[in-house]
This record gives C-alpha cells, sequence and structure tokens, in this order.
C-alpha cells in the first residue's frame, strides 16, 4: 500500500512540475513574458505554488526527477542549437571576444561576491549565469557543486531579472553606443546573459546584428563545457585539500551528451527539420526542472539573503558591459 501511495505521489509530482513547465511555455509567448523566458517563467510558477498552496511529502520523488533527471535530458538536447561550424567560420576573433569577456564576468563577480560574503556555491552559480548562458548554465553548473534549492533558485532570479533590465537598457542606449551593426550585435552577443536575451536586444537593429549577436552567444555556451570541467575540478580540489583521486571527480557527462548533439547537429546527421521540435522538447524538459526547483524554494528566505546577490550582479553586469564595449571599440 505504501508503495502505491509513493509512486502515485511520484506520478502527481511529475505531471504538476511538467503543467507547470507547459504553462511557463504558453506565458512566454507573451510580449513583456517573452524577454524573461520559458525557464525563468517555470521557476517563478513554481515559488508562487509553494507559497500559497505548498506541496506534499509525497510528491518529492517526481519533484526530484525532475529537477535532476529531465534537466540533464534537456541541456543533452539543447547541444542540438550549437553549430560548430559556425564558430569556425567565424574565426579567433569571435572565440577571443567570448573567452575574454566570460573569463572577466566570471572573475568580476567571484570578488565581489567575496568582498560581499556570498557563499561559495551562489557565487559560483550567479557568475555562471553571468558569464556564460544564464539560467542554462546556473542549471548545469548546480549538479556539479550540488547546490541547494535556495542557491540556485537566488542566482538564476537574479541573472533573469538584471537580463532583462539589460536587455531594455541595450535597446534603448544602442543609438548612443556609436556602434555599427556588427559590432553592436557582437557587444549585445557577447555581454547579455540569456539568448532570449541577446535576440530581444539584437533583433531590432538588423539581420547582421542579429547573426552575429546569436553566434557570438553561441560560442559562450560552447564554452560550459571546460568550464563545467573546471568547476568539477575546482570544486573536487578545494573538498579534498590537494589530494587529487581522479575516479571520484564528477564528470559532467551530460555536457558531453550536449557537444554530441552538436555534433550531430553540425555534420548535418539532424535534420535541420528536426532542430526546432528537438529544441521544444529540451526546453520543456529544462523548465519542468526549473518549476520542479521552485516548488522546492521558500520565496521568504530568498527575500532574506538574495539581496547581496542582486547587487553582485547587477556590478558585475555593468562591468561586463563597459569591459565588453570598450574591447569591441578596439577591435574595430
Amino acid at each position: 500500500m505504501e508503495q502505491k501511495k509513493n509512486s502515485f505521489g511520484f506520478i502527481i509530482g511529475l505531471i504538476i512540475s511538467a503543467g507547470m513547465g507547459l504553462l511557463a511555455k504558453a506565458l512566454s509567448s507573451l510580449p513583456f513574458l517573452s524577454i524573461m523566458g520559458q525557464l525563468v517563467i517555470a521557476i517563478l510558477i513554481g515559488m508562487i505554488w509553494r507559497a500559497i498552496w505548498g506541496i506534499q511529502t509525497t510528491w518529492q520523488g517526481g519533484i526530484a526527477f525532475s529537477s535532476k533527471n529531465l534537466l540533464r535530458f534537456g541541456i543533452i538536447l539543447l547541444g542540438v542549437r550549437l553549430n560548430l561550424a559556425d564558430i569556425w567560420n567565424a574565426g579567433p576573433k569571435l572565440l577571443l571576444l567570448a573567452v575574454l569577456n566570460l573569463t572577466f564576468a566570471f572573475i568580476i563577480v567571484i570578488i565581489l561576491s567575496k568582498l560581499f560574503k556570498i557563499d561559495k556555491n551562489t557565487s559560483l552559480l550567479t557568475a555562471s549565469g553571468t558569464a556564460i548562458c544564464g539560467a542554462a548554465a546556473i542549471s548545469a553548473i548546480s549538479s556539479q557543486i550540488q547546490a541547494k534549492n535556495q542557491e540556485t533558485a537566488i542566482s538564476i532570479t537574479t541573472i533573469a531579472l538584471l537580463g532583462t533590465l539589460f536587455t531594455l537598457g541595450y535597446t534603448y542606449l544602442a543609438p548612443w553606443l556609436g556602434l555599427s551593426p556588427a559590432n553592436y550585435g557582437l557587444f549585445a552577443g557577447s555581454t547579455l546573459h540569456e539568448i532570449a536575451h541577446v535576440v530581444a536586444a539584437a533583433a531590432p537593429f538588423g539581420k547582421e546584428a542579429m547573426n552575429l549577436a546569436v553566434t557570438v552567444k553561441l560560442t559562450r555556451v560552447a564554452l560550459l563545457v571546460p568550464v563545467a570541467i573546471l568547476i568539477s575540478l575546482f570544486t573536487h580540489s578545494t573538498n579534498q585539500g590537494q589530494s587529487r583521486n581522479w575516479k571520484s571527480i564528477q564528470i559532467p557527462w551530460f555536457i558531453f551528451g550536449f557537444l554530441f548533439m552538436s555534433g550531430l547537429h553540425t555534420f548535418h546527421i539532424i535534420p535541420e527539420t528536426w532542430v526546432d521540435p528537438i529544441l521544444l522538447v529540451s526546453y520543456f524538459f529544462m523548465a519542468t526542472a526549473m518549476a520542479s526547483l521552485g516548488l522546492n524554494v521558500d520565496i521568504k528566505e530568498i527575500r532574506r539573503v538574495g539581496k547581496k546577490t542582486m547587487l553582485v550582479g547587477l556590478i558585475g553586469s555593468i562591468f561586463l558591459s563597459i569591459f565588453g564595449y570598450y574591447f569591441i571599440v578596439l577591435l574595430s
């Protein structure tokens, strides 16, 4: 009887999380909410549900499955968005831009986090979201460092709000930046947080701006692989002192799945007509995972500890924008 009850609870937890993922997809098609994106909306729905109705203990199995397994499946499928040939053809200049901006953003957020005395996990997650690709990067790295739900939610919420704010700011300031459409696309793609933010900021300035913005952004997404491995090595070394038991290091195998899917897309093994449907499934899985994450988050706790993280993210994003702008001017 107890086993049946647990199985039923598992299914209910999974259905609720999946329903929230679908609702987030529908809401993300609305004008203003489209900037926030499906993943961020999903986590907010989960948080609101918990705050109003709470969750049953028997649901935890399905919720946990969503937040871990479906998340990894989603990230693997997300690789189909990345065509490695586009990054190769863009040349070393674009790769250099992505690497330097990523490195700068990561270092500056880590330094600021130490100054503001933010815990290590939240610091790493916020740095990853700022430097790489927003909620998707935070989700991938959180599983590597075994971050708490609160830490992950605080980081995702911070990056989502700041990304939306900066997207609107870029669109308004663009005419006064003195950049060509191509350079503005490079600027947006190398400094904004989410792919949705990059598209929203670059689209009003033409096809050239959009193409370059997305290409440099996807180059940052590709850098998630080495960053995830380095963080895994770093956290293992920190926890184990100077000893290195390589067998115990948590290799992010799902990241290699991400690269595998990118390879299938690059070599046209996956038909182009399949890409969009696969991406829909990918984002559905990740949105379901984000919703389940939100179901385990206490909004009061976020309000208590999230203010400093928001300030660090804001300052770090401002520094990244300034650094990225002047680097592009220098390269022009």
